[in-house]
């Protein structure tokens, strides 16, 4: 009889137990999204301080979150301005002022390009191919992009051809590694640069709906 208590008292332990993972898990989700989102407002709240400062003294004030909108109006008119040929050549005239200053000049010509690289939008695609990469080592492999076919006169060898390939880091995708392999061990895949770029940040946790729904099936 005390037995037969006990594991009734161990199985609604149980039941409880999985009712509360099932609610967590589901809840979950939604808590550390709005967690992320909160985080990221306070961090753009953050960086437009020197704005919501001046906005103080305006009517803007009363306007809850207005200098985010200020903020997306400056990068809206920045937008703009770089469309109009006439002031695109100011622009590049302020970057060529930058990249005779020693220091910054590189630092901000390496962000560029890589910015350059991330973005979808630019008639010379940077990232022209997702691949995969036997990196770190022989039957690891790796996500990466393929930027270019390496120089004849720069490849280790004359018999073969030989792809510069960007191996981007988990969860920091602007950082990575530069590697040279032969076109023989490039293997194709087809995932479009956002889907890799997607599991490259969540390390393989969101993988796109269309190989999930295939793995579903089988």
């Amino acid at each position: 009889m005390h037995k037969n208590k006990q594991t009734g008292i161990k199985k609604i332990i149980q039941i409880l137990w999985s009712l509360f993972l099932n609610g967590l898990f589901t809840i979950l989700p939604l808590t550390l999204t709005i967690a992320l989102f909160k985080f990221s407002l306070k961090l753009l709240k953050g960086w437009l301080e020197p704005i919501n400062t001046v906005l103080q003294k305006t009517f803007l004030a009363h306007i809850p979150h207005s200098e985010i909108l200020i903020g997306l109006l400056f990068i809206i008119l920045v937008g703009t301005v770089l469309k109009i040929f006439i002031l695109r050549r100011i622009v590049h005239g302020f970057e060529s002022l930058i990249f005779k200053i020693p220091l910054v000049r590189p630092v901000y010509s390496g962000i560029k390009q890589l910015v350059s690289a991330f973005n979808m939008q630019e008639e010379k695609v940077t990232f022209k191919q997702v691949v995969l990469a036997e990196f770190p080592r022989k039957g690891l492999y790796s996500v990466g992009f393929l930027t270019g076919e390496l120089p004849t006169e720069l490849a280790p060898t004359k018999d073969s051809r030989y792809f510069n390939i960007f191996i981007p880091t988990t969860p920091n995708p602007t950082t990575g590694y530069f590697i040279i392999i032969p076109e023989d061990q490039i293997i194709n895949v087809s995932l479009t640069r956002q889907e890799a770029m997607a599991m490259v940040i969540s390390g393989g946790i969101i993988v796109p709906d269309r190989f999930a729904k295939a793995e579903k099936v089988l």
